[in-house]
């Protein structure tokens, strides 16, 4: 059990490590981290010049990096309430 829990935390960082090692020094400049928000919006603009988008954002974020902190944050909020009503859940079960 003892080098199950081992070998499983090894896997972890092996699966965290590998992306940062392959894809140093690539970021949003060469294509590799880009959203498909923008890509849809170019395409957009190119099948349809008169194209004009319905609004504009209230704020940008300053950088990609802020932007998917934010995202991230927003996700870990949204799993963060699954998981509580999920163990709320299994709790009431076990009681009765």
């Amino acid at each position: 059990m003892k080098y199950e829990n081992i070998i499983l935390l090894l896997l972890v960082i092996v699966i965290l490590v590998a992306p940062m090692i392959m894809y140093h020094g690539l970021g949003e400049d060469d294509g590799m981290f880009g959203g498909s928000d923008d890509k849809g919006a170019d395409v957009i603009g190119e099948l349809d010049h008169s194209y004009k988008p319905w609004f504009e954002s209230i704020w940008e974020p300053p950088s990609g990096e802020v932007e998917s902190l934010l995202f991230a944050v927003q996700a870990a909020i949204g799993a963060i309430i699954i998981g509580y009503a999920f163990g709320y859940w299994r709790g009431q079960s076990k009681k009765d």
